[in-house]
């Protein structure tokens, strides 16, 4: 029988030594949109071992112009993300264990979920595919604290930047950018689109580095934070050798001011959606059955395996989500006062 990955071992920098490090991998992956996708993609063809993709949202239409691994029928039917990337996945390469969790990272879980817990089968590496500068923020304070290596990839408009972080020896996020910017700095999807090809290329270059750091080729990565602007043809790469600062919050003074701050609960504003996210405080186990019935008098309701929809009566412009983990998106609004209040009037305070 022909192995898969022939062409692969065939490669000198991977060879059949590399390729078993692949396999024995365990790699998490934050956020199953653009990036996500396609870095979801390629380390499953490449043959990583485990693969676990935590993603919080449901496929919509929008999404398909640049998130790879999903269709129209995964839209219509708002399956959630990382669901339909592991069954789409899964019949890419049976052979890897990919683990879908539809929940929402944050300070209060992160580190259950990279298994930095006792017994919690340890990640070897972060992926960064997220839309949130702070859930960046959030990845380089666990890498720098456990020493877990990570890589940062971020797109917006025609422009993207790739950036392999590992501790203790290169530049973290913080020596780089000490501070997340602050709202409206910079463009979002929102505001200024996604060019797929360019999510795609960082994405690439982002699975690159994941693949060195996974066979064990550490002195070409972590040197240089790339730059790219599609539309213009430019990629330029600023060297990071000298960038770690004594002084950076994260790695010099090892104060982890994002994973410490637990706050209680938390809205966030959907990226690309007229849309807020209402997360509770604290573990929460949602009983999906029993909450689609008492939605039943809100209008009218459909209910999965992973979540439970309410298109809400007299007010036609707000629908709400409901997922197992008790995480609330209304859609229909962006004010996450009106959002907190949907909140506890249909969910519970």
């Amino acid at each position: 029988m022909t192995d898969r990955y022939h062409r692969q071992t065939l490669l000198p920098q991977i060879g059949k030594i590399g390729q078993a490090r692949l396999s024995a991998a365990r790699v998490l992956l934050v956020g199953c949109g653009a990036l996500g996708t396609v870095l979801a993609e390629q380390l499953v063809r490449a043959g990583v071992g485990n693969l676990r993709i935590v993603d919080r949202d449901v496929v919509e239409l929008t999404n398909l112009q640049r998130q790879v691994l999903f269709d129209e029928n995964d839209a219509k039917e708002g399956r959630p993300k990382a669901v339909a990337a592991a069954k789409r996945l899964g019949g890419i390469n049976s052979s890897v264990t990919i683990e879908p969790l539809v929940v929402d990272l944050h300070a209060g879980n992160i580190e259950e979920l990279a298994g930095l817990e006792a017994g919690g089968g340890r990640a070897d590496l972060i992926l960064d595919g997220t839309d949130s500068a702070e859930t960046r923020y959030l990845l380089n304070d666990v890498s720098v604290k456990h020493g877990l290596p990570w890589v940062y990839g971020a797109c917006v408009g025609m422009e993207g930047r790739m950036m392999a972080i590992r501790p203790p020896t290169t530049a973290c996020l913080r020596c780089i950018f000490p501070s997340p910017p602050g709202p409206g700095e910079l463009p979002t999807c929102d505001t200024a689109g996604v060019f797929s090809p360019v999510a795609a290329v960082v994405a690439s270059l982002q699975a690159v580095a994941a693949i060195k750091l996974l066979v064990g080729d550490y002195e070409s990565v972590g040197q240089e934070l790339f730059v790219l602007d599609l539309w213009k043809n430019r990629l330029r790469t600023t060297p990071t050798l000298d960038a770690k600062r004594g002084d950076c919050v994260a790695c010099g003074l090892r104060k982890f001011e994002f994973l410490d701050s637990r706050t209680a609960s938390a809205t966030t504003s959907l990226c690309g959606r007229n849309a807020v996210q209402v997360r509770p405080a604290g573990r929460v186990m949602v009983d999906l059955m029993l909450l689609a019935e008492k939605l039943g008098s809100a209008g009218p309701v459909e209910r999965t395996p992973h979540l439970v929809r309410c298109q809400l009566q007299g007010a036609e412009d707000l629908q709400l989500t409901v997922f197992g983990d008790g995480r609330l998106i209304v859609q229909g609004t962006g004010d996450s006062d009106r959002a907190r209040s949907i909140y506890a009037r249909y969910i519970g305070a």
